[in-house]
């Protein structure tokens, strides 16, 4: 959306929420490392066509259907829970000539009970306000008088179901945030706080396995504990793992992967397995004209039915860049409007490069895998090198100025004062 050209196009986002989340940093707000406005970017900041531009405008709101043979947009407004409840959302429609489904995609619960009801995930930035609040509170209800032992250890034993990065990385801030501010401001019951992370495979399992080995090493010292097993049911107060094994929790976070949202699975297009959108080699969806699919939500090749690129913010954030220029390519070539750009030649096919896998595991350390593949060679660092490397990466891939500084003054202010741990 940033690199359309509005001279163009007039563009029209629809999206329940109003800023884009830079997730590879959004463990850190949990803990109070980075503050939450320096992971969202505000949609008007990213094209300010919408804030001003006649015809350029911005929709909280939801899609609820698509219409392909009228180009339009069924869709419905969203609320944030505080207005009234009787409240009903306001419908309406949207025409469009072309069209760009990039719905991401939502935390997969894999049809385990209770896992919605009483986990917490990580994918927005409301996800880490409420992973903070859970945890100050509990540090906070445990240090009341007359709270047993058993009690304690419960409120403060924090599980992470997933060893996949965000739930390597969130242990790892979560385990810096124990030893670093946990131990100087809760002594009463630093003694109780631990965190243990569960995974029914190895952590990380597309990194390297020197690397695997590493990051296990790191986190054990670090005071994580690894389980290997499957939840089997999620109940208010303790999981319940495929062997039998009851394991009580305070707070437990999910982050055991993604699946297709609602309207995407309302979609009737060829899908894969999985559920992501079929498209061509320049991100069209074959049986739909005038449309694109990007991001978590699609990656499946529609001629060899096979899902080529994995879901990454790397892969989103370049396919976004390569839909600009190809939909402001079509525009200068006349075929801007709806049902024009049968005859446009489009030039070159999208193809993705894996220029690698990063992690921080905690205590100024990371992990950075050069491999293209999991098959491949490359290079592969681990240590406080790769936790620098790390850092300058994500900092540069921030969206905009704006929110470097922040990040950037974020990681000093932590650096000197320590994290913020209010409660709002």
């Amino acid at each position: 959306m940033k690199s359309i050209d509005t001279n163009i196009y007039d563009v029209v986002c629809v999206s329940p929420r109003n800023h884009m989340v830079f997730t590879p940093l959004l463990a850190s707000t949990c803990v109070g490392t980075l503050e939450f406005r320096s992971v969202a970017e505000p949609i008007g900041r990213i094209q300010p066509a919408i804030s001003h531009a006649p015809g350029s405008y911005f929709f909280l709101a939801r899609c609820a259907a698509l219409d392909p043979e009228s180009h339009t947009v069924h869709c419905e407004t969203v609320t944030d829970g505080t207005i009234s409840a009787s409240l009903e959302p306001w419908k309406f429609q949207v025409s469009y000539d072309k069209l760009v489904i990039a719905l991401g995609a939502e935390a997969s619960t894999f049809g385990i009970n209770g896992v919605k009801e009483h986990a917490t995930f990580l994918r927005e930035v409301h996800h880490a306000q409420e992973i903070r609040r859970k945890l100050l509170l509990n540090l906070m209800l445990s240090d009341v008088p007359g709270i047993s032992e058993e009690e304690k250890r419960r409120l403060l034993h924090c599980v992470v179901i997933g060893g996949g990065p965000t739930g390597v990385e969130f242990s790892g801030e979560l385990s810096d945030f124990i030893t670093s501010d946990v131990h100087e401001r809760y002594t009463h019951v630093k003694e109780y706080i631990h965190v243990t992370l569960i995974e029914a495979n190895e952590i990380l399992s597309s990194f390297d396995v020197r690397l695997r080995q590493y990051a296990t090493k790191q986190l054990t010292k670090s005071g994580v504990r690894l389980v290997r097993g499957v939840v089997k049911d999620v109940q208010p107060e303790n999981i319940i793992l495929n062997d039998g094994t009851k394991v009580p929790y305070g707070l437990l976070v999910w982050s055991t992967g993604v699946g297709p949202s609602q309207f995407t699975k309302s979609l009737e297009l060829p899908k894969s397995p999985g559920g992501r959108i079929g498209v061509d080699e320049w991100l069209r969806v074959p049986s739909i004209q005038d449309t694109f699919a990007i991001g978590d939500c699609s990656g499946f090749l529609e001629s060899t039915q096979k899902t080529v690129l994995p879901a990454l913010a790397q892969v989103a954030e370049r396919q976004g860049k390569y839909l600009a220029r190809l939909l402001n390519q079509i525009g200068k070539a006349g075929g801007g409007y709806a049902n024009q750009a049968k005859n446009i030649d489009l030039g070159d096919q999208f193809v993705y490069k894996h220029l690698g896998s990063m992690a921080t595991v905690g205590r100024y350390k990371a992990l950075v895998d050069l491999r293209q593949s999991k098959e491949a060679k490359g290079l592969s660092l681990a240590g406080f090198v790769s936790w620098f490397i790390w850092r300058s990466a994500y900092l540069t891939r921030v969206v905009s100025w704006r929110n470097r500084f922040y990040v950037a003054i974020n990681w000093l202010t932590t650096l000197i004062f320590g994290r913020d741990i209010s409660r709002i």
